[in-house]
């Protein structure tokens, strides 16, 4: 239940996440949605390492969104320095 819920929660993160950081984005929506669900497993672990959450518990939406920014950025970055 606990990845269903990471799972939500990175869908609705990424939508946010490409609302916050506009632009064209190679992959279009599906992939920034794909990059929500990686930032809300991120925050899940990250925040489980340092003792944030309990065992069980999901990232917050916040914490989810935060999550999904930074790899949208990283992803961005990586990309420019492709091309």
């Amino acid at each position: 239940m606990e990845i269903i819920g990471t799972l939500v929660v990175g869908l609705i993160a990424g939508v946010i996440a490409k609302l916050l950081l506009p632009g064209k984005d190679p992959g279009g929506c599906i992939i920034t949605i794909l990059l929500g669900i990686g930032g809300a497993f991120v925050a899940t672990y990250l925040g489980k390492f340092l003792g944030i959450y309990e065992p069980g518990e999901t990232a917050g939406f916040i914490g989810a969104v935060i999550g999904a920014v930074i790899i949208l950025l990283f992803y961005r970055m990586f990309l420019k320095r492709k091309n």
